[in-house]
């Protein structure tokens, strides 16, 4: 026996407006966020500073955000995005079109740079111990540079691996070694490709 769904139907034009309405309250408040960036540093970026930047209220960042962190990761999303369409779609040896250990040899200093461009915000967004490895962004490089070792080397424990090569290139870590040691990005970058070569090339 048919059964006839009696829930009313929602009103698609107000909630294609309620949906533009957030985006267009996200955007703005993100705006705000970014000025802030510029004229005084990612740590000048607070819940507070950016209600007070675009004029409402510091429960509307946080109905949108969530908390700082969530803040500074969407500050974070566009650039990120531009990163992945590189490594995902963009031209080789980055993108595809390369062999695998070709792109994993570029990955590194990619995401080096990448990273050192927008280092104060990237610093400043360090999520806690317990959620780094779930951030959205950390969960897509891993799955990339996994994948790519499988590629080159099907036997091989890649997600274990990608976890390896990764942490040699943390925005925290080499942060601490260009301050702290003195080290070029260029020596990180060398470090990049020996350890893709102790991994791949040489097997």
């Amino acid at each position: 026996m048919n059964v006839i769904d009696s829930t009313p139907l929602p009103l698609i034009g107000a909630e294609t407006q309620l949906r533009a309405d957030a985006v267009r309250n996200r955007a703005r408040l993100l705006e705000a966020a970014a000025r802030l960036a510029a004229e005084h540093g990612a740590a000048a970026i607070t819940m507070e500073s950016v209600a007070a930047e675009a004029g409402v209220g510091k429960g509307t960042v946080s109905r949108r955000f969530g908390d700082r962190n969530g803040l500074l990761q969407a500050l974070l999303d566009h650039s990120e995005r531009q990163f992945q369409e590189a490594f995902i779609s963009g031209p080789p040896p980055l993108g595809p079109g390369a062999d695998p250990r070709a792109r994993l040899r570029a990955f590194g200093p990619a995401l080096l740079r990448h990273e050192r461009t927008h280092l104060g915000l990237y610093l400043a967004a360090e999520p806690v111990a317990e959620r780094r490895f779930s951030v959205p962004a950390q969960r897509v490089r891993h799955t990339h540079v996994a994948a790519l070792l499988h590629a080159a080397l099907p036997d091989a424990d890649a997600e274990l691996l990608a976890h390896t090569l990764l942490s040699s290139v943390d925005v925290v870590l080499v942060d601490h070694l260009i301050r702290n040691h003195g080290m070029s990005l260029e020596r990180i970058e060398a470090g990049w490709h020996e350890l893709v070569g102790l991994m791949v090339e040489r097997a």
